[in-house]
């Protein structure tokens, strides 16, 4: 019994994404079958067409998982510690710095080889 109340809702949710699907094949289309139509029209339009198959895809099982993923990262989102400006700025200039003095070391190294090089070939 529990494997058929699983097709079932596989089923219905084939139709629901089948319904998503030509809401916004028809919303593009439209789009482009009627310029004549203001754009402001059109573009509400969309817009209307897009959210309405956005709300049938969250009655879907995979549109409910997603949701329950949305809501769990942004509640992770707000536990994080951003760094203030002033560290975000003296980050930034150590890693300028670094960069810097690498970039200077790599350049001794290629000079000092180059001369050697020189030095042997003549």
């Amino acid at each position: 019994m529990a494997s058929q109340a699983a097709k079932k809702g596989g089923a219905l949710d084939v139709i629901k994404w089948l319904a998503v699907a030509a809401l916004l094949v028809a919303a593009i289309l439209g789009n482009g079958q009627y310029p004549e139509v203001g754009l402001l029209y059109r573009v509400l339009g969309v817009l209307v067409l897009a959210l309405v198959a956005v709300a049938i895809a969250l009655t879907t099982d995979r549109g409910r998982k997603f949701n329950q993923y949305r809501k769990e990262a942004w509640t992770e989102l707000r536990k994080v510690i951003w760094p203030t400006r002033t560290e975000t700025t003296q980050t930034t200039l150590l890693v300028l710095a670094v960069v810097l003095l690498v970039a200077l070391i790599m350049f001794l190294f290629d000079m000092l080889i180059s001369f050697l090089i020189g030095l042997a070939v003549g």
